[in-house]
C-alpha cells in the first residue's frame, strides 16, 4: 500500500455475493483498531484492547450506541454578531457615526466572529477526541463535509453553523431523507446557497442544483429543466435578520403547477425532497458516498447496488445500514485493510487518542491549517476532496511537524504508555509498532526503528538506556508515525 493511496480502488476482487454478510474471521486488537479508526478516530492501546477483547458484534453494538454521548457538554456561548450588524447598517446607529466608526465595527464583528469559530472548532475537537461513542462525531464530520456550508459567508454566524452541526449530530443514525429536509431549512445552509433569496418572482437555482447534483442524485439523474421547477419549489424560505431563524413566507412561495422529475403538483420543498428520495439514483448515490468514507474509494458498482438496496429497503435509515456495514466481509477485508488516507482532522484526532493526550489545543488547530482542513471553512459547496489530495510534499511535512511538536510538548501525559515501553530496543520497537501502527510495519521498518533505538545515525552514543530513554521512545514514536501506514485509515 503507498501513501498515495485513497482514490483508485484497492487491487484484487470483489466477492459481491458475500460483501455485506456478516464477518466471521478472526477478531484481534488489530481487527479491532480497524474499527475504532473507520467507525471514530482511533483509539488509545486500552481502548483496543478493551475493544478487541469483546466479542465482534458487541464491539459494533458499542460503537453504535450513542446514549454515550448525552452528558457531553455543549459549547459555551457563542458570539452573536445580529445586534452588533444592526448598528453597523445604521438602525440602531449612533448619532454623528462615520466610515470610520463602521470599518472599525465591522472589524470588531469579524474578529469576535472568527474568535467564536475558533472556540467552536476546539469544542467540536475535544468532542470527538474524548466522546465515548465516536461514531457519532464521525458521522457529523461525514456529513459536514457532505452538506456543506462556511462559517461568516453570506452572514452564516456561529450559532448557524452550531445549530447545522448540532442537526448532523442528531440525525447521526437518522434518516437521510429527513436529515435532508432539516439541513434545507437550517439557516446556515439557506444563507449560503442563497435559498433565504429565493422567491416567487425572482427564482434561485442555487440550492435546487446543488441539492440534487451534490447531495442526492450526481451528474447526469435529472435536467435543467428539473433544476428550475425545483428552485420555483423552495420559492418562500428566508432567514429574518434580526432573530437568524429560519422562516417560510407563504406571499414569496411560487404556488403554481410544477413539473418535477416526471411529478406534477403545486411543490414545496418538502415535496422535492420526498421526490428525489423516490429515484434509484439517490439510493445509488448515497451508497457510493458511504462506501467511499467507510469502506474504499471507487467501490465497484455490485457493492453500490447491494448497499442501496439495503437502504431503500430500511427506508434510508442509517442505523441498520451502519449496523449492517461495520459488520460485514467488505469492511473487514484485506482490500478495505488500510485503504483510505485520513484527513487532516483523523490524522490529528487519532494522534492524540494514541498518544493518550486529553485535551486539544490551539497547536492542532493550527496544525490542521497548514495541513489543509479547517473545520467549518471548506474550500467549496463540493467540500473537500479527500483521498490523496491530502498528501502533497507540504502538507506530509506538517503531518510530521504536528507529530514533533506533540510529541516534545507539555501536553503529553507524565506517566502514559510511552513511558513504560521497555528499555530494551527490539522490545521497544514491537510495543511502538503495536501501538501506533496495529503491528502494520514492514520487516524493514521494524529494523529501522531497532537501529534507530540502538543509535544508529544519531549524534548520541551507544544503545536504549536510561540517560537517552525519554528523548529517543520518542524519536522512535515520531518515526513509526511517519509511516505510509500510519498515515491511512
Amino acid at each position: 500500500m503507498t501513501v498515495g493511496a485513497g482514490l483508485e480502488r484497492p487491487a484484487g476482487m470483489l466477492d459481491a455475493a458475500s460483501a455485506l454478510l456478516p464477518y466471521s474471521g478472526p477478531w484481534t486488537a488489530r481487527t479491532a483498531a480497524h474499527l475504532m479508526r473507520r467507525a471514530g478516530f482511533g483509539g488509545s492501546p486500552d481502548e483496543i484492547a478493551r475493544l478487541g477483547g469483546m466479542p465482534m458484534n458487541a464491539a459494533v453494538d458499542a460503537m453504535l450506541d450513542f446514549s454515550r454521548n448525552a452528558s457531553l457538554a455543549p459549547p459555551g456561548e457563542l458570539y452573536d454578531p445580529i445586534s452588533d450588524l444592526r448598528q453597523l447598517l445604521g438602525t440602531m446607529a449612533p448619532a454623528g457615526s462615520d466610515d470610520m466608526q463602521r470599518r472599525a465595527l465591522l472589524k470588531d464583528i469579524r474578529r469576535q466572529e472568527r474568535q467564536s469559530f475558533i472556540a467552536l472548532q476546539r469544542w467540536w475537537l475535544n468532542r470527538m477526541l474524548n466522546a465515548p461513542a465516536p461514531l457519532q462525531e464521525k458521522l457529523t464530520l461525514f456529513f459536514h463535509g457532505h452538506f456543506t456550508s462556511a462559517a461568516i459567508q453570506k452572514g452564516v454566524t456561529p450559532q448557524m453553523i452550531y445549530a447545522q452541526n448540532d442537526v448532523f449530530r442528531s440525525n447521526a443514525l437518522g434518516n437521510l431523507r429527513d436529515l435532508t429536509w432539516n439541513v434545507s431549512i437550517e439557516p446556515a445552509m439557506l444563507l449560503y446557497l442563497d435559498n433565504a433569496r429565493n422567491q416567487a418572482q425572482h427564482p434561485n437555482e442555487n440550492y435546487a442544483r446543488e441539492l440534487m447534483e451534490l447531495f442526492t442524485l450526481g451528474i447526469g439523474n435529472y435536467t435543467e429543466a428539473d433544476v428550475r421547477e425545483s428552485a420555483r419549489a423552495w420559492t418562500g424560505w428566508v432567514v429574518v435578520r434580526r432573530t437568524g431563524e429560519a422562516r417560510f413566507i407563504r406571499g414569496r412561495h411560487d404556488d403554481g403547477m410544477k413539473t418535477f422529475l416526471g411529478q406534477s403538483g403545486n411543490l414545496g420543498g418538502a415535496d422535492i425532497v420526498d421526490i428525489i428520495y423516490k429515484q434509484p439514483a439517490c439510493a445509488q448515490f448515497w451508497a457510493k458516498s458511504l462506501l467511499n468514507y467507510f469502506v474504499y474509494n471507487d467501490p465497484e458498482p455490485p457493492l453500490v447496488d447491494a448497499l442501496a438496496r439495503l437502504l431503500r429497503k430500511n427506508g434510508y435509515a442509517l442505523h441498520p445500514v451502519m449496523s449492517t456495514l461495520l459488520r460485514s466481509n467488505v469492511f473487514y477485508s484485506s482490500r478495505a485493510y488500510r485503504a483510505l488516507v485520513k484527513s487532516p482532522v483523523e490524522f490529528a484526532v487519532g494522534t492524540y487518542k494514541a498518544l493518550g493526550v486529553a485535551q486539544i489545543d490551539q497547536t492542532a488547530q493550527r496544525a490542521l491549517l497548514q495541513m489543509g482542513q479547517i473545520l467549518f471553512y471548506p474550500p467549496n459547496v463540493a467540500g473537500w476532496p479527500g483521498g490523496s489530495n491530502w498528501l502533497t510534499s507540504q502538507t506530509v511535512i506538517a503531518r510530521e511537524n504536528f507529530v514533533a511538536g506533540l510529541l516534545n510538548s507539555t501536553a503529553m501525559p507524565q506517566n502514559g504508555w510511552l513511558t513504560s515501553v521497555p528499555p530494551q530496543s527490539r522490545p521497544a520497537t514491537l510495543q511502538l509498532v503495536r501501538n501506533i501502527l496495529a503491528g502494520d510495519a514492514s520487516a524493514w521498518g521494524i529494523d529501522s526503528l531497532t537501529r534507530y533505538l540502538n543509535g544508529s545515525g544519531t549524534s548520541a552514543l551507544g544503545a536504549l538506556s536510561g540517560e537517552n530513554y525519554d528523548e529517543r521512545v520518542r524519536g522512535a514514536a515520531y518515526l513509526a508515525m511517519a509511516m505510509p501506514a500510519y498515515q491511512l485509515n
